[in-house]
């Protein structure tokens, strides 16, 4: 059932923007998975949708100085951190207007100046580096924290031990973010890893943990305000699993047939995008005719952007 109430201390404006962004990263990315079906751009491609609120709910939490790191599903995180959806799509189809001059392409989507520092390819790479942009944070002093972006199925790479080994130690402010889409690749977690909770794994390092529900914006932004808060006024990290569902395959080369239409139409019930516009027309911070507008607008924008 839709909320009438808002549980969270985000104004009217606040949540209507992250339905923009929303909507924006969306439909961009349904431009881009077409492009890419029509050859306009080649080599590997990792779609956002379905994750949405996980970028977004973040973002309500952030400063703008803040440091964000991603992996290489990381065309949403960008736009949410407010790489433009023009700068974007120009980054994959490598031109010199893109974020980073069209050198980049989806996997390194990359601008230093919105505090988004990619856009990596290789799987848990990012981890030791966003430990480092923590180490730099706590040095300079000036409230900044450093949040990473990483799927479930790094938390079996070295540097991901290492990373939030060291970020204990350090006392570091950190937020670690396993985005856990059910599928490393293409197996279920259940099969690889005995420990399925895997926000536990912070228990080694004597590291604060969370498990949220990323579909859903208000979840989202209440679990991870909290770590947030704590790297930034405690300078300490925490490791949070965000349980969400991508729609698309793990790439556009990934045809999913280890998962069911049944599956996929039931997680789809948990829209992240449809559920916060039932929200905020039930608690009437917005009207269905404006929620459509951005909608609309969100299309346009980024069917314009891949003929810029």
């Amino acid at each position: 059932m839709p909320r009438t109430e808002n549980p969270t201390d985000l104004t009217r404006e606040q949540l209507v923007e992250a339905f923009r962004k929303m909507s924006q990263i969306r439909r961009a990315e349904e431009v881009v998975g077409r492009a890419y079906q029509m050859q306009k751009f080649s080599g590997f491609c990792h779609l956002y949708i379905g994750q949405e609120a996980v970028a977004a709910g973040l973002e309500l939490a952030l400063r703008p100085d803040d440091y964000v790191i991603g992996s290489y599903r990381s065309h949403g995180q960008a736009m949410a951190r407010g790489v433009g959806v023009d700068p974007m799509m120009a980054e994959m189809l490598a031109k010199k207007t893109g974020s980073t001059g069209g050198r980049g392409g989806s996997m390194h989507v990359f601008d230093v100046d919105k505090g988004f520092y990619g856009g990596w390819g290789i799987v848990g790479a990012q981890i030791p580096l966003a430990t480092g942009l923590g180490w730099g944070a706590k040095y300079h002093a000036k409230g900044q924290i450093a949040v990473c972006f990483f799927g479930e199925g790094a938390i079996h790479q070295g540097v991901f031990h290492e990373g939030l080994n060291h970020a204990s130690i350090w006392d570091l402010p950190c937020v670690f973010i396993a985005e856990n889409n059910k599928y490393a690749m293409g197996t279920e977690m259940s099969r690889i890893n005995r420990q399925t909770d895997i926000q536990l794994k912070a228990v080694s390092y004597a590291m604060d943990h969370a498990s949220i529900n990323g579909q859903d914006i208000f979840d989202m932004y209440t679990g991870i305000k909290e770590a947030v808060d704590r790297a930034r006024d405690q300078s300490r990290p925490t490791f949070v699993e965000v349980r969400t569902y991508r729609y698309r395959g793990h790439s556009m080369s990934d045809a999913a047939k280890y998962r069911t239409k049944a599956e996929l139409a039931e997680e789809q019930q948990r829209d992240p995008i449809a559920n916060l516009r039932a929200d905020l027309l039930a608690m009437e911070m917005a009207t269905d005719e404006e929620l459509t507008a951005i909608d609309k607008e969100a299309r346009q924008q980024a069917k314009d952007a891949l003929t810029a």
